[in-house]
């Protein structure tokens, strides 16, 4: 019997993962955290009976034991930063599934680490804000990082049974999102509405924003160069509209090693599930070659999206620097989404942002929240933004 703890078990990924583990008598749910989604956290505590679940919002959080309070067989409730970090580390679990958004999930994957759990890592900002920090803590402390990630998985496949030294760069490939094609003029006009229509995966706001931005992509290669300890500039971004072929590796000898698969997240939420251990999904959509025809490549435009150049550039720069990067977005694709801003103004909020910013190299982890404070700060002052 394997045991997990799902961080955001209400969100795209948390919600696909339980699909997954439903399928799967050998697989228990003992722990549950969630923002604030309280009706769906209180289907799935039916379902999956977890002993511990967590509401990050405190009002929510009483909500729900009220909910909960008189029933039989209710875990115990739990809030705020704190209970995160319970459920992160909860004695009676083996892997810890990290999808929350943001940096609220650094605290807790460093618990769970400190705790000795494998790690199934669907946040982003968690190595690229504090890679310097995790990868070093998952070798010292013996557990296992799995990326949830589409292409990150992809890269991690490529490279089973490959020597490190044999890479000689990762081909990180990207849809291209929404707006593949447009011009700078194109782009400046378009609306919230026509961002949130990824043509391939259907994720939450942020991220698809970040699509179509391409800020994603950015964050991935930073993302990248923490997991496989492959240097920034040799992480390079190639555009596959289909999102057929997630990732490529290309070694010295002048193989390439691909992945291809439908766009579906069960296959890398599966794969670090079992740990590398190959499982039927309770979904099985496949590629079928006989109607796939032609697999075509483009090379990004670092101008039309100028977030993917700041994002490398950041990368480049390490220490504080990716922070920022990070942060800035965040604000800033709030404020899209709110109607406050348009939609070249995350490009330049950022670059703003950081050329503002006084970098610190090999920041310890407390400078790190000190710095996301700044840059949040500093794009509210910029933009006349309210918390």
């Amino acid at each position: 019997m394997k045991r997990f703890s799902i961080l955001g078990s209400t969100g795209s990924i948390g919600t696909q993962t339980l699909e997954i583990l439903r399928a799967d008598p050998e697989m228990k749910v003992t722990a549950l955290a969630v923002l604030k989604n309280i009706d769906k956290l209180e289907e799935q505590i039916r379902e999956f009976h977890p002993e511990l679940v967590c509401v990050y919002d405190e009002k929510k959080a009483k909500e729900l034991k009220e909910r909960l309070n008189g029933q039989a067989d209710v875990p115990e409730v739990v809030s705020g930063m704190e209970g995160l970090i319970r459920c992160a580390s909860l004695k009676n679990c083996d892997t810890v599934v990290v999808s929350v958004v943001g940096m609220i999930g650094i605290r807790p994957t460093i618990a769970a680490i400190r705790a000795g759990k494998h790690i199934a890592l669907a946040n982003k900002e968690t190595l690229v804000t504090a890679g310097h920090i995790i990868m070093p803590m998952v070798k010292a402390y013996g557990v296992k990082l799995m990326p949830v990630d589409s292409e990150h998985s992809a890269i991690y496949q490529c490279l089973t049974g490959e020597d490190h030294d044999g890479i000689d760069k990762i081909l990180l490939t990207a849809s291209g999102g929404p707006f593949r094609g447009y011009t700078k003029d194109q782009i400046k006009n378009v609306t919230a509405a026509d961002a949130l229509k990824h043509p391939n995966w259907s994720m939450g706001a942020k991220i698809t924003i970040d699509c179509a931005t391409m800020v994603n992509k950015a964050l991935e290669v930073m993302e990248a160069h923490w997991l496989f300890d492959v240097p920034v500039d040799r992480i390079q971004v190639v555009v596959q509209p289909k999102s057929i072929i997630h990732s490529m590796v290309q070694f010295v000898d002048g193989a390439v090693k691909a992945q291809l698969g439908v766009p579906s997240m069960l296959i890398p939420i599966e794969y670090a599930l079992y740990e590398e251990k190959r499982h039927r999904l309770p979904r099985e959509e496949k590629l079928d070659f006989t109607t796939l025809t032609s697999i075509e490549f483009c090379v990004p435009d670092m101008e039309v999206f100028r977030g993917l150049y700041l994002g490398i550039e950041a990368g480049k720069k390490g220490g504080t620097m990716p922070t920022v990067f990070n942060a800035a977005n965040e604000e800033l694709v709030a404020a899209f989404l709110a109607g406050k801003i348009g939609f070249t103004d995350i490009a330049e909020g950022i670059e703003k942002a950081m050329h503002a910013h006084v970098w610190t190299d090999a920041p310890e982890l407390e400078t790190v929240f000190e710095t996301e404070d700044w840059a949040r700060n500093f794009i509210r002052e910029e933009y006349g933004l309210t918390c």
